[in-house]
C-alpha cells in the first residue's frame, strides 16, 4: 500500500453529530468556488463545536461523506455513517455541505 500524500482539509460542523440539514464548513481549499462547482474526493478532519473531532472522507460518485464512528465531548458513541451531501456552496474563503439522508452504516 503506498503512504497518502493528499492533504487532509479541516471541517467544522455546526453541531455535536451529523444529520439531514446539517452543515460543515470545508476550510483551507484553494480555489473553494471551484471545489464547490465541481467537488472531487478529499480527507476532511471534522471538528464538532463540543471539542469531538474525526477522520472522514468526501466521496463524489454519489456525493457523501464518509465518517467513522467517535465519541461527542458528552461521551456519546456515534456510530459510523456515510450521509449524502445534499449541497455544495462556496462562501468566501469555504464551502459549506450541506448533509442529507444518510446512505449506509
Amino acid at each position: 500500500m503506498e503512504p497518502n500524500d493528499a492533504p487532509t482539509f479541516p471541517a467544522t460542523c455546526t453541531h455535536t453529530h451529523l444529520f439531514p440539514g446539517a452543515r460543515c464548513h470545508l476550510q483551507g481549499l484553494p480555489d473553494p468556488t471551484a471545489f464547490a462547482a465541481t467537488p472531487h474526493p478529499i480527507d476532511i478532519y471534522l471538528r464538532f463545536p463540543d471539542g469531538a473531532a474525526t477522520d472522514a472522507e468526501l466521496l463524489t460518485e454519489p456525493p457523501a461523506l464518509s465518517v467513522p464512528a467517535y465519541t461527542t465531548g458528552a461521551g456519546t458513541a456515534i456510530a459510523a455513517h456515510t450521509w449524502a451531501v445534499r449541497e455544495f456552496t462556496g462562501t468566501g474563503e469555504e464551502v459549506e455541505l450541506t448533509i442529507g439522508a444518510k446512505t449506509s452504516t
